[in-house]
């Protein structure tokens, strides 16, 4: 689908409405310029009314009640997983398991499918590129468990290094986890590409899709995953929410993630029986209120359209790369437009990123600063630290002209 730069443009104006934290005025006096969506996006109106409805009308307890408020809480609360399965084009809304954000998710892999499927003499690979989240829970199982660590290289244009991928991807490998799109240099991975190189060697594929699935449409079936994880507050969601999906048979097989209530059948002194999929993940009390506004933000990336949001985000970031380039001395990190998602990490003159990002909130302009939970990447890169300009549906180009200025008042500051 094709949309006009004015088309684009006319939308987001109105689509800025519906978030209320966009009308801000900073306490300088500067209008809000949020560029900080990778870490977290903003809320919209209809997110906010939901979870606030749920606290003022229902707020109860779920499964366990057969009282009204229980009923409708438990209705509400399920109704969000089934919306969430077809957002993700899952087969059933039982391969969807709430946890508390993507980083759980891999944990409750790493910690259940890793311990009962990973030993001596096998292989996990994973890439350079990825977030801290999808490096530490499979170090910290190879120290338990036994198994080699093993890493898919990068170039020195962000990209995936697939020319060496034959030597690290074996018949030891058992798991495959990478990335959808990547936090710190932007660049889309070729999943189906990896997913059949995987399929080649009889491994299983986990895909970190925190960077994808709030910004292009995802259909977990076509690409063949056999578990996909992302966060709620990145697609216009409350925070303490996130999703694990997973092929069922190997959910069935998986044995639980915690102990506790709700997530068992049956319970004796001598013994306790599992709870169903996904119930069996999910013990306790849950993130219900956070869970059903999951349910809203999906209603509205919905109604925005993936594919518009897709297309607008593609945009704003060729504009926003061919603007930050005049800049003399920055320095973009990652591959062209052309391979990348809504994000640009960079450095600027030898500038720290954190005087980067104080300098440019000066301007109302908010990045992040730092190393963007990838240090293995950046010491690839040969950096400490980058700054980074996130987008989404609802920023525009005015608001890229507003960073770039900012970014040569910070050369200005610093050249004194």
């Amino acid at each position: 689908m094709i949309f006009s730069e004015t088309l684009l443009s006319d939308r987001t104006q109105k689509l800025r409405q519906d978030f209320p934290i966009l009308q801000r005025v900073l306490p300088n006096g500067r209008p809000l310029v949020y560029l900080d969506n990778a870490a977290s996006s903003q809320k919209p109106e209809s997110v906010i009314q939901t979870m606030d409805d749920y606290y003022r009308r229902y707020n109860a307890n779920v499964h366990r009640g057969v009282h009204t408020l229980s009923e409708e809480a438990t209705e509400a609360f399920e109704i969000a997983r089934e919306k969430v399965a077809k957002f993700i084009h899952a087969p059933s809304a039982r391969q969807i398991i709430f946890t508390r954000g993507a980083t759980e998710s891999i944990n409750l892999v790493a910690y259940t499918w890793g311990r009962a499927n990973l030993g001596p003499g096998d292989e996990v690979l994973i890439t350079e590129m990825e977030h801290h989240a999808n490096i530490v829970p499979w170090q910290i199982m190879k120290e338990q468990l036994g198994f080699t660590l093993r890493y898919v290289p990068i170039t020195n244009h962000g990209l995936l290094d697939l020319d060496e991928l034959p030597e690290v991807l074996t018949e030891r490998t058992k798991l495959f986890c990478f990335m959808h799109a990547s936090n710190v240099v932007g660049t889309i991975n070729p999943v189906q590409e990896l997913v059949a190189a995987a399929r080649a060697v009889g491994a299983k594929v986990l895909i970190d899709g925190a960077q994808s699935v709030p910004h292009m449409p995802i259909d977990v079936q076509a690409l063949d995953a056999d578990f996909y994880v992302f966060s709620g507050h990145k697609m216009c969601g409350p925070t303490g929410i996130g999703v694990l999906y997973g092929k069922r048979e190997l959910l069935e097989a998986m044995p639980p993630f915690m102990g506790g209530g709700d997530m068992i059948r049956e319970v004796k002194l001598s013994g306790s029986k599992w709870n169903s999929v996904p119930f069996k993940f999910e013990a306790g009390t849950p993130a219900i209120a956070e869970a059903i506004g999951l349910g809203a933000a999906v209603d509205y990336l919905q109604q925005v359209g993936m594919e518009w949001i897709h297309e607008h985000e593609r945009e704003i970031t060729r504009y926003a790369y061919a603007r930050m380039a005049e800049v003399e001395g920055l320095r973009i990190l990652g591959p062209k437009p052309e391979q990348r998602g809504g994000l640009i990490a960079f450095t600027l003159n030898g500038i720290h990123p954190h005087d980067v990002s104080a300098i440019l909130d000066r301007s109302g302009v908010a990045v992040r600063a730092g190393h963007h939970c990838a240090q293995p990447l950046h010491d690839r890169l040969g950096i400490h630290a980058s700054a980074r300009a996130s987008f989404y549906l609802y920023n525009t180009r005015e608001e890229v002209d507003v960073l770039v200025d900012a970014l040569h008042k910070a050369q200005d500051v610093f050249s004194l």
